[in-house]
């Protein structure tokens, strides 16, 4: 048992002491198994969530109508849920009613995948009612039960089962893919938020290719906005892809593929942040500039460095041939002779006392915008002389 469980134990066995079951579940259990890394620690319990509260000092009730707190435990979160059965899923995400129960084997009934019902004890003692080992070792997704009915609770699901080929590099069941052909026209009810989340994670996968032979298996896409009005953008993904880190990178990535389509419209069809926006705006401004003059002082000093990672992953999957790494990029950045217009030798006063006569206006940050660019570029130094001398030869237009 890994580190990552040790921690959480504690957790464990205040609730079996106060006389409940607990379990870790789901895909920590599932990770532990494939020996991947492990992330959130879920816990499941025959504690209802009131009774979590009374026990644990730190308790935050994110979802306690579904069963569902998060206990703070040693500055880490922990999700407990009790043990539960659902009602109808009208709403195509939330039950609209829960029962809670004390035994954990209905409650596994209702998870998503076999790989993802998973339960383990304290003692490493694994539960498996739909032989999810099984299909580890087989690397299969497969539904819990009817796959109709799974996918019909909740739509998502079948956009999760191919993000887990994508992380996983695993197979979907003939029959659960079947099923996802039949239920996918019910991904248009979903809330655009739900799904971008999980294409960031498709993309972000190992197995990225996987998916998405799966996503044109599938024709999911045609049920997506914009995809459903430009087909052709996922039959035009490059054969070289690989796995992107934000969805920053992967509208950038779809821009290019597509130009009709602008960053503005990938923002606001799929409902992305404005920190989104900035990082696709700024590296599809770095991609053009690269396909025009390849890679430049200019082209750095206007990128932010948290964007260098992407950059050289759109780089490489337009250019497999020419790869670029990320400390060429460095390398560039640590040879600009500025890092920002504030360290200009020259502002805005100072044009206005070389050009007395005229009028404040546009020609002032036109004119600033100009001397930036050519000290970045290594064409002038930056100096006030030798500004003032250039200046003085390349007069600023009048407005």
């Amino acid at each position: 048992m890994t580190e990552a469980f040790l921690m959480a134990m504690p957790v464990i066995n205040q609730i079996e002491n106060q006389g409940h079951q607990a379990f870790y579940v789901g895909g920590c259990v599932r990770d532990l198994l494939l020996d991947r890394p492990i992330g959130d620690i879920d816990i499941a319990t025959s504690a209802s969530p009131a009774f979590i509260q009374q026990i644990f000092s730190k308790v935050i009730p994110v979802g306690i109508e579904h069963g569902t707190v998060i206990v703070r435990h040693h500055h880490q979160s922990y999700e407990v849920t009790t043990f539960r059965i659902d009602g109808d899923y009208t709403d195509q995400r939330h039950p609209d009613s829960v029962e809670f129960i004390d035994q954990i084997d209905k409650d596994l009934e209702r998870r998503d995948f076999t790989i993802n019902a998973l339960a383990m004890n304290k003692d490493g003692v694994i539960t498996d009612l739909f032989d999810g080992q099984g299909d580890l070792q087989a690397k299969l997704i497969r539904t819990v039960g009817d796959g109709y009915e799974r996918f019909t609770e909740d739509p998502l699901r079948m956009i999760r089962a191919l993000r887990f080929t994508s992380q996983l590099g695993f197979t979907i069941h003939r029959q659960t893919l079947t099923d996802i052909k039949k239920v996918k026209p019910a991904i248009e009810g979903l809330a655009i938020e739900r799904i971008t989340n999980e294409f960031t994670k498709l993309f972000a996968g190992e197995y990225l290719p996987i998916g998405i032979a799966y996503l044109k298996d599938t024709e999911i896409y045609k049920h997506l906005p914009i995809f459903a009005d430009f087909p052709e953008i996922i039959c035009s993904l490059p054969n070289a892809l690989k796995p992107l880190h934000s969805f920053g990178e992967v509208i950038a990535l779809l821009h290019v593929i597509e130009p009709r389509v602008s960053v503005a419209q990938w923002i606001k069809e799929w409902k992305c942040s404005n920190k989104t926006k900035q990082e696709a705006a700024q590296l599809v401004n770095a991609l053009e500039q690269y396909k025009r003059d390849g890679l430049n002082q200019w082209m750095i000093y206007q990128l932010s460095e948290s964007y260098y990672g992407g950059l050289n992953r759109l780089i490489n999957i337009f250019n497999p041939n020419e790869p670029i790494t990320v400390d060429a990029l460095e390398q560039i950045a640590h040879r600009l002779p500025i890092q920002s217009k504030q360290e200009l030798a020259i502002n805005g006063n100072d044009l206005i006392n070389l050009f007395p006569n005229r009028q404040k206006g546009r020609w002032l940050q036109i004119s600033i915008n100009q001397i930036e660019k050519e000290v970045v570029s290594g064409r002038l130094k930056n100096t006030k002389y030798d500004i003032k001398e250039w200046i003085q030869w390349s007069p600023p237009e009048t407005n």
